[in-house]
């Protein structure tokens, strides 16, 4: 549209001004003027609601959420810059990303998955990461010392946000643990290297994931945090507390660890429905 070039060379000049990447520019001013293209009218005789219905429009048709955002930073940039309207930028609201539901092994899966891991050394590890709820990075992080056999726990050193954490030692995995020591030997680090002065590469236990998956036959994607979230969520089938989940998680925010309540089947089935509390004659005659 004609009047489209005056507002471009504007909104390149701002964009200039505040030492926005040329690539940035380019975004910017292709998404404003698709938003324009959309109405067939100047972006600067369209409003709020106008925005609004435009994002209505790219979400029914499928537009991902970081190109949605992108439009959201561009035409915040151009109403609240460009235009000069200040109130306008914070009343166009970004997309949040869809967060989906983790994957969950069922317990006879787990079995499955770990028998089919053929190394003893990437077996016992995956082992202890489910038994235990660890990170890839903390699994391989184990040291001999950090198992305490007298206090039933693990000592996670310098987890997620540098963090220092126990969990629990359970017996079977401290019986696999003190096979594995006699039939492999380590020294300082529970699960060496090749040449034992470094931990094994977190990269073998995803390798092994893979291929564990597929011998086992398995059709879910199977990665260390599945083990982690198959962890988290069979204790809370079982009756944990969430708040213990949480510090054994080493979540900060409750609300982290909570997410396991949607995914968990067993309270779904335990929980009773309200029509169940009723004795509705709904039950239509013979």
């Amino acid at each position: 549209m004609a009047e489209m070039s005056p507002l471009r060379r504007r909104m390149i000049e701002d964009m200039t001004v505040r030492n926005l990447s040329p690539a940035t520019q380019r975004s910017y001013v292709h998404a404003v003027a698709r938003f324009s293209r959309y109405f067939n009218r100047s972006p600067d005789r369209l409003g709020l609601e106008d925005v609004r219905a435009y994002q209505v429009h790219l979400v029914a048709n499928g537009v991902s959420w970081p190109a949605l955002n992108q439009t959201v930073c561009a035409l915040r940039f151009f109403y609240g810059v460009t235009l000069g309207h200040g109130e306008i930028p914070e009343r166009i609201p970004y997309a949040r990303q869809p967060r989906k539901l983790p994957v969950v092994l069922s317990a006879d899966e787990v079995v499955r998955f770990l028998e089919a891991v053929p190394s003893l050394k990437t077996r016992t590890a995956l082992t202890a990461a489910y038994a235990a709820g660890l990170r890839a990075s903390e699994a391989v992080s184990l040291r001999i010392g950090d198992i305490d056999s007298r206090r039933m726990v693990i000592r996670v050193e310098q987890g997620k946000g540098g963090k220092d954490r126990y969990v629990m030692l359970s017996t079977q995995l401290l019986g696999i643990l003190r096979t594995y020591w006699r039939l492999a030997r380590p020294k300082d680090w529970l699960f060496p290297g090749r040449d034992g002065s470094r931990p094994i590469d977190v990269q073998v236990l995803h390798a092994a994931c893979r291929s564990a998956r597929t011998a086992a036959g398995l059709d879910k994607r199977v990665t260390v945090h599945t083990l982690r979230h198959s962890f988290a969520t069979h204790l809370l089938e079982t009756g944990t507390d969430l708040r213990i989940i949480q510090v054994l998680l080493g979540h900060s925010n409750l609300s982290s660890t909570a997410r396991y309540t949607h995914v968990s089947a067993g309270l779904i089935r335990k929980t009773a429905s309200p029509l169940d509390r009723l004795r509705p004659e709904l039950v239509p005659p013979a």
